[in-house]
Formats: structure tokens, sequence, C-alpha cells
């Protein structure tokens, strides 16, 4: 479907034009017509799909601008997520007269508070910060119609429960809330359950739990051997931008030390830097200043960098990192690529991983898998006829 035929303001879909957005992902088609309606939703749906989207661009119309009132508020898990999803709706609402506003720890409390008592119709905001602005009497929540919670397995894997739900709590009159989430475990279908009323409930992830314009590649080398895979994949490899992924601060930290001695636009995030310097690396990166960005997985969820061509995982990550990693690429249908550097400790990850994806694996080189699954043969030579 086209966004020419959802009867849109003229100046919202001007916007959207310019933004190069033509026809709606399935996300944004199953979730456009329900939004305005007024119902719940909760929605499972994969990594890079429009999600951001599929919100703004109904949540944009529900607001009236003669109101200086908070009547959208969207709660998100980190910082960086947080002003992307300001970003996105600034520029659909950017013709009309819709104000949006991100408040987030680690920014002067004060300024957020002057421009929330200036007015503000769409408040995007991480639980923490808002629940300081709460407190403090700044934020009115009694002109709030619809509330967003994305990235919600997020939110809770990082402990957000109670303060969601005491933020829930303060808002008394009738509300729409839309919930959306990557994976749905126990703990999310308890928040789905307690906080959402008849929702509807869409379901867009694939078996394939990985878009499938992202091919996935593994090479099995030694430890010593790693920096050098490491630079010769990067250097015959066409990089548009790469994310280089590590499981602690201080790999990342020593890594860039390494790998900028061999290439040039290096930068390196995790949680341990001030957030002024992670914003402005994060717009750095947008602007393709940079190429090769090292990361732990404070890049590995929900932020969408549209240039991205390659993610390397350096360490291999657990559980359902791995998708949220590799995500980054193959967005909106974008091809991409993908290289995990395994080694022998990592196989049994690497094996749990791949059957609970069902994704399809190129090895550079040696397949240890098939080599392990393989009969065992006796290294003694056969008797001589």
């Amino acid at each position: 479907m086209q966004f020419s035929e959802l009867n849109l303001p003229q100046s919202i879909l001007k916007s959207l034009q310019r933004m190069g957005f033509k026809e709606l992902t399935p996300i944004q088609e199953a979730t456009y017509p329900i939004i305005l309606t007024g119902r719940d939703i909760c929605a499972l749906a994969e990594t890079g799909s429009g999600k951001t989207s599929a919100c703004a661009i109904p949540l944009i119309q529900i607001v009236d601008s003669n109101i200086k009132s908070i009547q959208g508020l969207v709660i998100v898990p980190t910082r960086e997520l947080c002003i992307q999803y300001v970003d996105e709706i600034h520029k659909i609402a950017l013709k009309t007269q819709v104000a949006v506003f991100a408040a987030y720890g680690g920014f002067d409390k004060s300024i957020q508070v002057t421009k929330l008592k200036h007015g503000v119709h769409i408040l995007v905001a991480t639980p923490g910060r808002l629940i300081d602005l709460i407190y403090d009497g700044v934020v009115d929540l009694t002109g709030i119609k619809c509330v967003i919670l994305d990235e919600a397995d997020r939110l809770l894997d990082d402990g957000f429960l109670e303060g969601i739900e005491l933020i829930l709590s303060c808002i008394r009159q009738e509300h729409q809330i839309l919930m959306f989430s990557a994976t749905m475990n126990e703990e999310t279908k308890k928040l789905a359950n307690d906080c959402l009323k008849n929702p509807k409930h869409i379901s867009l992830i694939n078996k394939q739990a990985t878009p499938k314009s992202i091919e996935h590649y593994f090479a099995y080398v030694k430890r010593e051997t790693k920096e050098k895979a490491l630079f010769d994949y990067l250097r015959r490899e066409r990089v548009n931008q790469a994310i280089i992924f590590c499981n602690a601060r201080s790999m990342v930290d020593t890594l860039h030390r390494i790998v900028r001695k061999h290439f040039r636009d290096v930068e390196y995030i995790h949680a341990g830097l001030e957030q002024g310097k992670r914003s402005s690396i994060v717009r750095r990166f947008r602007a393709k200043k940079i190429r090769y960005l090292i990361a732990t997985d404070v890049a590995g969820r929900g932020l969408d960098f549209s240039h991205i061509s390659h993610i390397v995982n350096w360490n291999f990550p657990r559980g359902e990192q791995y998708t949220h990693r590799t995500g980054r690429v193959g967005r909106m249908g974008r091809k991409g690529r993908a290289l995990s550097l395994i080694t022998h400790h990592d196989i049994p990850a690497v094996r749990e991983m791949l059957s609970a994806t069902k994704i399809k694996p190129h090895w550079f080189g040696i397949d240890p898998l098939s080599q392990l699954s393989a009969p065992h043969r006796s290294s003694r030579r056969p008797p001589r006829g």
C-alpha cells in the first residue's frame, strides 16, 4: 500500500515524500488503521521493520496542536533510541504545529524542565528521567491520549517494569497503549496482560528470526589470528559503514586502539562514555563521518543507521543478541552482511543460535560444526592387505 492512499494530511504526506517513504512496511500497514480506531495494540515485529514510523504517523494525527499539553507519550529504554525517535517524529511533523521533545538522563534537567513548561505535544522519554519529572511536578499526564512502549522486551530486560507500571498508574483518564517488541517472553506477556485493554495482537515475526536481506558469514579462527582475519575481511569487502561488536567495554577500548592503527575514520561507543560524547558519535556515524564503529550492545538495539553495509561480531553474542546486532543491517529490505569471528569456545553458542533462528550460515574456510558432527574416524592406518 502507498502512503498516498491513506488520506493523510498534506503536511504529513509531503514530509514522508521528502524522506523517501512511498510504500508502507508490513508493520505500518498492519497497525495504522487499528491505531486510528483507538484500540490498544501488542505488536511483535522484527528489528528494522519500520516500527518507529508506524507509531509516529498516527500519533502526530491524533494530536490537537491548539492544546498545549502532552498528548502522546513514548517510553523507550535508551537515550540513543529516545533521540532517534524524536528525530523521526520531528521530520514527519515538520510542516505541522506539533511540538516533540526528548527527556532522558545524563542531560541538564533544568533545560528539559524549561522546554516542558513552554509546551510539548509529544514527549519521548526514558523511564528514569520521566519518573523524576513526574515527582518534580513538571510533567502533567492529564492530557495523554496515547502511550507507546517501544522495545518493550528491552525495557523489561533493563529492570524498568515497576517504573513503567508507576508511570501508567499516573494516567487516570482513558488512553490508548501501543506496545511494540521484538520478542515476547513471559515478562513481556505479563506487561501486556496487566496494562493493555483488549489489545489487538499482531505478529510479523517470521520463523526465520532475521531479515532475509542479510547474508550471515562465519570464520573459524584461532585467537592469535583473529586480528588478521578481521583486517583481511574489512580490506577485501566493499564496506560502506560497519559496526564491530564486542561483549565488554574493555574489549571495545582495546580493539579501538588496534583497529585505528590500520584503518581511518574509526570510533567507539559504549555506556561508559559521557552522554554528550555518545550522542556526538551517533550523529557523526549517521552523517557518514565515521566508517568503522566499535561498540558494545548499546548500539545493538533499536538504533537505525541507514548506511550500514556490514556487521562484525568480534565477540560472539549470547541469546537473542545475535539477531539484534545483525539487525543493524538489512533494515527495510536493504542488503547487508554479517560476519562472526568464531573460536572453539563459541561453537556451542553458534550451534544453538543457528538452530533457533534457522538462518543459513556461510563459512569462510573450515566449518567446525560439520566437522564436529561428522562420524569419528580412527587416526590409525588400516592394516595392509
